[in-house]
């Protein structure tokens, strides 16, 4: 049964990959740059602190923080338990695919899916009784994670089960948060 998944994952990885086109490498080199993602993340910051304030922010990026360096050590943790291979250094597929980045490290899950949605998730919560389509949030982790599929770096399941994760530890952190922050910094 795992072989058949994993193998149905290898095919859809396949075929996903083989979508992309020299044309929009660059497009998806810079999407998948957290780095280039700074304006988007300083917006959201900026919304959080017009709707609970400077005190409660810094709360929040503290809770953040806390939350993709969760999420990091454990995705590191999984890779190095599982060694699955990424897409670029399988010998089986890595002459029929497109590769525009390459890695050494490993492959189950991602990182970027992991994090993207667990501070997606976590921020989506926080801010969903302010905002009626906030769930457009979840647009960010799709197209994150996408590119990683189009450079050649991550299987599908990698993402899925990276969506998985960060959406879970999202949820966990952000009770956490809410927990403590009625106990120690109430409103």
């Amino acid at each position: 049964m795992l072989e058949k998944l994993l193998s149905l994952d290898t095919q859809l990885f396949v075929y996903l990959n083989g979508l992309g086109s020299d044309s929009y490498d660059g497009l998806w080199l810079f999407i998948t740059k957290q780095i280039n993602w700074i304006p988007f993340f300083l917006l959201l910051f900026y919304i959080i602190y017009k709707k609970i304030g400077k005190r409660q922010t810094l709360y929040v990026l503290l809770f953040i923080a806390l939350l993709i360096l969760i999420t990091d050590q454990c995705t590191n943790l999984f890779k190095y338990t599982v060694q699955r291979l990424r897409p670029c250094n399988n010998p089986d597929i890595k002459g029929v695919i497109r590769i525009v980045q390459s890695r050494s490290s490993f492959s189950f899950f991602s990182g970027h899916a992991a994090n993207s949605m667990a501070a997606a998730m976590f921020i989506y919560l926080l801010l969903k009784p302010y905002f009626k389509y906030v769930f457009f949030l979840f647009l960010w982790p799709l197209i994150f994670a996408y590119s990683r599929i189009y450079l050649g770096l991550h299987y599908p399941i990698d993402i899925l089960c990276g969506y998985l994760f960060g959406m879970l530890s999202g949820l966990f952190v952000f009770r956490i948060y809410q927990f403590t922050q009625i106990k120690y910094f109430p409103l």
